[in-house]
Formats: C-alpha cells, sequence, structure tokens
C-alpha cells in the first residue's frame, strides 16, 4: 500500500451509480482517432516507374508499397484505432468500412483495379458521407489521400472544383471544411520538381488550407522508387502515427503506459504570444474524488491509457483480449500475471465510483476514470481539461484540495449526507445580479411592451413605468443600441397622442417627458448619455412636489 501521505484522498463515500455507458465530462473529443485512407485508383496511377534492377513498377504499386508500411505500423502500435479504405477515380467505393483488421485492409489493397479519370471532389465527399454515417460530426478523424498529383481534365477536376467555389449554391457546396475536425494528409506519389512544373501543388495547397483541421502535403524526395516512397510515409508516420508512451505514477506506485489517440499540443487564445502547450511524459497523480462530487466537467479530449506491460484494452480484472489472436491471448495472460499499477488503479476507480485527478503539466490538470463501453468490458480513460489552476470551478484551486483527515469536521458530514462541493465564489458574479440581457427578439419586445402597460396607467404607476423605464436605459447605453433609446421615445409620443379625455392631466406630462429625455440619450451626448443617472418623474401641479424621486 502506498503511504497515506502520499494521497490526497478526497472523501470515502460510496456513489451508487449505474457506470454502463457513464461518459464523464460533456464535451471535447471521443477517445478514438479514426483514418480514412483515399486511394486513387485512375489511369495516371497506372504510369510507369523504372527501378533498377527489378521489374518496371507502377506509380500504383509504389502507394500500395507505402501504405503497407503504414498499416504494419498501426498493426503494431495503433492496433486500436479504426480505418477505413476508400478507392476513387471518376467515382469513389467504400473497399473496407471501418476496422481493426488490418490483414482485411493489406488484401483489399492488393485487389485493386483501374479506373479511369481523377474526380477528387466526388472522393472527399464520400469520405464525408462515410465518416458522418459510421462516428458522427463530433468525432475528430484523419484522411489520408494517396495521389499522383494528376488533378484530373474538365468538369469534376479540382482546378474545375476550385475555379467555381465562389459560384456555388448551398445545395452543391464543396465538401471541405469537413463537417467534423479533420486532418488532412496529402501523399504525393511525384517529386516536388515534377509537381511545380504545373499548377498541381499550388491547387492542392489551395484545398489543404480550405480543411480548417490542419494537415500536410508529403512528397517524394530524388527519384521515384521504393526508398522514397518509404522515406516519404515515415514522416507521415512520425508526424501523426507515433505513440504516446508516458508514466503514470502515485506515490511510490509507477506503470508505463500508452496514452491513445496522442494528445495534441494546447494553444491558450488569451495568452499574449500563445505558445502550444504538450503534457508531460511523468503524469502524476495528486488526488482522488468521488463521480458526484465532479460532476461531468468540460474536457478538451478523451484518451485511452493502456499499460504497455499489457497494451490491451482492460476489462474488469484487467487485461482485455478482445480480438487477440490464440498466440496474443497466451502472451497476455502471462503478461497479466505480474503486477500492474494502471490495472490496478482501473479496478480500485472503477468499484469505488471515484476519479483521480492528474497532473498533465504546470497548472495543467485532468481525470483518471473508468468508463464502460459494453456490459463486460470497460476502459481506463483519461480527461484533459483546460489549462488552469482552478479548471473547474466548483472544486477551487486543484492545488489546494487536501485528504479529509486534515480537515478540522467530515467535509461530508458524519452519516455521509454532505459535500463541500460546489465551492461558493466569494465575490458576487456578474451573472448573478440583475443585468438586462437580450438574447432573442422576443425578449426585447416583452421589455417594450412592459413600459408602454405601465404608460397607460399613469399616473398610478409612475414609479414602476421609471424603474421599467430606466432598466431598459441602461441596457440600450451599455449596448450603444441608441436606436431602441430612439424607438421607444416615439412610442411613448404616440401613447401620449392615444390618451383618452378620460385620462388623468398628469399621464401626458409624465410620457412626454419620458420621451424627450429618452430622445436627448439617443443622441449619446455625454451629458445626456450617462450611465448612472435615472430618469425621475416630472414634478407637476397634478404629481405634487413631494413624490418620490428614483
Amino acid at each position: 500500500r502506498t503511504p497515506k501521505r502520499e494521497l490526497f484522498v478526497l472523501g470515502e463515500r460510496r456513489v451508487s451509480q449505474v457506470l454502463n455507458g457513464f461518459c464523464l465530462g460533456n464535451s471535447g473529443h471521443f477517445a478514438v482517432m479514426p483514418t480514412v485512407v483515399l486511394m486513387d485508383v485512375s489511369l495516371s496511377m497506372t504510369r510507369p516507374v523504372a527501378l533498377e534492377g527489378s521489374e518496371e513498377f507502377q506509380r500504383k504499386n509504389l502507394a500500395i508499397h507505402g501504405l503497407t508500411m503504414l498499416f504494419e505500423h498501426m498493426a503494431t502500435n495503433y492496433r486500436l484505432e479504426f480505418t477505413a479504405l476508400v478507392a476513387f477515380s471518376s467515382l469513389w467505393e467504400l473497399m473496407v468500412p471501418f476496422t481493426r483488421d488490418y490483414n482485411t485492409l493489406q488484401e483489399a489493397l492488393s485487389n485493386l483495379e483501374d479506373y479511369d479519370k481523377t474526380c477528387l471532389e466526388s472522393a472527399l465527399q464520400g469520405v464525408s458521407n462515410v465518416v458522418q454515417q459510421e462516428w458522427g460530426s463530433s468525432c475528430p478523424c484523419q484522411v489520408v489521400l494517396v495521389t499522383d498529383g494528376a488533378l484530373g481534365i474538365g468538369r469534376g477536376s479540382l482546378r474545375h472544383s476550385l475555379h467555381t467555389l465562389k459560384h456555388r449554391g448551398d445545395d452543391k457546396k464543396f465538401p471541405l471544411p469537413f463537417p467534423f475536425p479533420a486532418k488532412l494528409y496529402i501523399m504525393c506519389i511525384a517529386n516536388a520538381e515534377e509537381l511545380q512544373s504545373s499548377d498541381t501543388l499550388e491547387n492542392l495547397e489551395q484545398l489543404l488550407s480550405l480543411n480548417t483541421g490542419g494537415g500536410q502535403i508529403f512528397t517524394m524526395e530524388g527519384p521515384l522508387c521504393l526508398k522514397s516512397v518509404q522515406s516519404m510515409f515515415g514522416k507521415l508516420i512520425d508526424q501523426a502515427y507515433t505513440p504516446f508512451h508516458a508514466v503514470l505514477r502515485c506515490g511510490n506506485l509507477s506503470s508505463d503506459v500508452q496514452v491513445f489517440p496522442r494528445p495534441e499540443p494546447v494553444v491558450i487564445d488569451e495568452e499574449v504570444e500563445p505558445i502550444p502547450r504538450t503534457i508531460l511524459t511523468e503524469l502524476e497523480i495528486v488526488g482522488f474524488i468521488e463521480i458526484g462530487d465532479i460532476s461531468s466537467p468540460p474536457v478538451l479530449s478523451r484518451h485511452l491509457v493502456l499499460p504497455i506491460a499489457v497494451n490491451k484494452e482492460v476489462d474488469e480484472v484487467g487485461a482485455g483480449t478482445t480480438d487477440d489472436t490464440e498466440e496474443e491471448s497466451s502472451a497476455n495472460q502471462m503478461a497479466g500475471k505480474s503486477p500492474n499499477f494502471c490495472v490496478l488503479l482501473h479496478g480500485s476507480l472503477k468499484v469505488e465510483g471515484m476519479v483521480a485527478l492528474v497532473q498533465l503539466g504546470p497548472d495543467w490538470y485532468g481525470m483518471l476514470y473508468s468508463q464502460a463501453d459494453s456490459k463486460k468490458k470497460s476502459n481506463l480513460m483519461m480527461s484533459l481539461f483546460e489549462p488552469s489552476p482552478e479548471p473547474l470551478p466548483w472544486l477551487g484551486k486543484i492545488s489546494q484540495l487536501g485528504p479529509t483527515s486534515d480537515a478540522k469536521e467530515n467535509p461530508y458530514g458524519e452519516d455521509d449526507t454532505k459535500s463541500p462541493f460546489p465551492l461558493q465564489p466569494k465575490n458576487k458574479r456578474s451573472y448573478a445580479q440583475n443585468v438586462t440581457v437580450w438574447i432573442k427578439p422576443s425578449g426585447l419586445q416583452t421589455d417594450v411592451q412592459k413600459i408602454l402597460r405601465n404608460a397607460r396607467k399613469l399616473p398610478e404607476k409612475t414609479q414602476t413605468f421609471y424603474k421599467e423605464l430606466n432598466r431598459l436605459r441602461k441596457a440600450a447605453l451599455a449596448f450603444g443600441f441608441w436606436e431602441l433609446l430612439k424607438g421607444v421615445a416615439e412610442l411613448l409620443e404616440r401613447e401620449c397622442t392615444l390618451l383618452p379625455d378620460s385620462a388623468h392631466p398628469d399621464a401626458a406630462f409624465q410620457l412626454s417627458h419620458a420621451a424627450q429625455q429618452l430622445k436627448l440619450a439617443s443622441t449619446g451626448d455625454s451629458q445626456y448619455a450617462t450611465f448612472d443617472i435615472n430618469i425621475t418623474p416630472m414634478v407637476t401641479d397634478f404629481s405634487g412636489g413631494d413624490r418620490d424621486r428614483m
């Protein structure tokens, strides 16, 4: 057992929650980042490439060699990744739907046939359809486009698509940017010199800029050969498919883990000179807290945490063997016999109904928790909070949390019926004050109608009339909404002309006075448009000089 001083245990209650399908965090990315490989099978990909000391190769063969290298890497290091294969020429076809079976993907590569001309726009639309049908529009995705750089001819070519971007209706929009977060990697089976001899590279760069999720164009260096294509795909692997390994620590216990998918650098917009922040490879657990206290917080992204010794999904007791071969299953059973802190942590969090707060870097925290993906399977997950010493306001500063044993009284009560959270803010928040906000036109209309209703009941409703009038005036001045002040003034003048003969004489004076003050404020003149000064009722012979002023 870890010494008690090493842990900051924030409570000992049991939370009776059904964890099957329970997902902590109400925003952020899913813990998967599927890949779509978009393979060009047009006739231009059959152009020959002369290789020394071997039979004649086609560009298509080089592309297949590079993708085979990518699939072999993912099968070893990214086996939890889902990958789909789409082939395209003038039409597109889903060759392999999303799968973790890389043997099926490689078999489909070897059976690709050759078709007609290149039509990239329809292929990108196909990718959009395939991803949305399987994952929806919130899951981030990586699209790997493999082509020789030939953009097609005439209608349907990339040149034609880009040229007509500004002349399209809503029903014929270009598929980029994708309706889901996506990185686009363009793998050109051509060298830079060949692409620069025409406008191909310029068009591909424009295509990449249309995808707001980022990405990169990769070209082959030197002659077109197996070595060059291996080098190009190696750069893609280094950038997009390198596993993230870290050490997870809690007091004297530690475990080597892989975080999947790889956490992306985070840029804080509020900083004057924003610098991308990356999580540390030393992840320190600083304490534990109950699921009920942390609730469902906003998160940047979600990730699977896998013990490297086991490197599989975790089931109820530790290492899972789903989709394993017989040899892999035996190896996992042997690995599972070794004590592993990551497996222990996952089981403990699941049984106790708690989450672990983990430090990702300076003033940057996240949480570890158990999440079920089926009745028998659950995973150890990590969600990343916004970089901040106080990412969840209802908990206060994470660094100031401590063990319940240090408190004079049990913050959860003797009978475990209380909770110290949420913390009450010391200062009253602006949104808790009586501030006028118009989110919809109906809200503004309601406030104007309230003023008019009180105007028709003058002088009995004089105080209420001026109270509502000043509330609207302050809001309009704060927003710079001068037209509103002028419009309400005109409404009051109209109400004055519509007063019946039986109306009290004071009503006409008050309406005219209020309209005049609003018109003066609508000019923006500092003498009349002062925010802190209220419009007071006009003193008349009918109202009396002792009327209470606002």
